[in-house]
């Protein structure tokens, strides 16, 4: 999800802290940096799973609705842009070059454009099916926005012009068989997916396997681990350098990968587990990076009355 990392004023974490009700979050740990916040709460019911950066505000998007809430980080200011009943937001990721969230909408089928200033629905791409689908996750790209669908065998694509700012017709939205080393299994299969170096990566839920994905072919082919596997995983997030951040969301923890030439391979360097976390995690889904820090919005799958529940982000150190 998001790449840039800008300064954060003194004083962030007070201004952050509070819940939405007002009231104060738990005490920070010993790692607490005064220039960060350690927890944002979210609505109660809110239902997250996604979440980005445009550099200066998080972005974390509800399941209840497919509404938005942006959260300005140098000073606390918040803005939710309404969702709609039957709408979902999962994935996100910001695109720069045009300030547009492009927004995953599970099982709807589609992938939303919205204003990333007034959270306005500029254009809604659908990918139709003879069957199921969810799409999941999505990463923008100078080139292209492309998104994963955790039940099917392909990628969904939106090409994006270098030459403009406009978004392109709903009819451009298209789809790219998958084939090579990816299998379908039951449960969720492709989820998290980034562009690491220029080279797209997805992680398969399901069977915990990372794979490098060519866009204009659809081959894909298994990032060699070392036998490593991260069922669960979720989030991806890229780091500097050859950093890649794999998010296990029942497991409570990111692991973090360095990653080899055209990510054909990578090794686990670091965890970051349940203690390492500045506040209490609970099912992390998806991070954003911002200045040393990852912001992981915790979905809290299967806990109880998930309409009623409290949700929150939770910072770590991004090591």
């Amino acid at each position: 999800m998001k790449r840039t990392t800008p300064v954060l004023a003194l004083g962030l974490a007070a201004a952050l802290a509070l819940s939405v009700g007002g009231a104060p979050a738990q005490a920070a740990p010993s790692d607490r940096s005064s220039s960060t916040p350690d927890r944002i709460e979210l609505p109660d019911g809110w239902l997250p799973e996604g979440i980005t950066t445009d550099g200066t505000s998080l972005f974390s998007g509800s399941r209840a609705d497919g509404a938005i809430q942006k959260i300005t980080l140098r000073t606390g200011k918040r803005r939710t842009f309404a969702g709609s009943p039957g709408r979902i937001a999962v994935g996100l990721d910001h695109d720069t070059r045009r300030d547009v969230l492009w927004v995953a909408g599970g099982a709807g089928k589609e992938l939303r454009a919205q204003d990333a200033d007034t959270g306005k629905l500029l254009r809604t791409y659908r990918f139709p099916s003879e069957g199921d689908r969810f799409v999941n996750d999505v990463v923008v790209t100078p080139t292209a926005v492309y998104a994963t669908d955790s039940l099917s065998r392909e990628l969904l694509v939106v090409p994006l012009s270098t030459r403009t700012t406009r978004l392109p017709a709903a009819w451009r939205a298209t789809t790219r068989s998958l084939k090579g080393d990816l299998r379908l299994a039951e449960g969720n299969n492709l989820n998290g997916i980034a562009s690491v170096r220029g080279t797209l990566v997805a992680v398969q839920s399901n069977t915990g396997r990372l794979f490098t994905i060519d866009p204009r072919s659809g081959r894909t082919t298994r990032v060699r681990t070392g036998g490593t596997t991260f069922v669960n995983g979720d989030g991806l997030e890229p780091g500097p350098g050859n950093t890649l951040y794999v998010v296990q969301n029942r497991d409570n923890r990111i692991r973090v990968l360095s990653v080899g030439a055209k990510a054909r391979s990578a090794r686990v360097v670091d965890t970051i587990g349940r203690r390492d976390f500045a506040s209490d995690v609970d099912v992390p889904s998806t991070v954003a990076l911002v200045k040393g820090s990852l912001f992981a919005v915790n979905a809290r799958f299967g806990t109880p009355a998930p309409q009623t529940a409290t949700y929150w982000i939770t910072r770590a150190p991004a090591r």
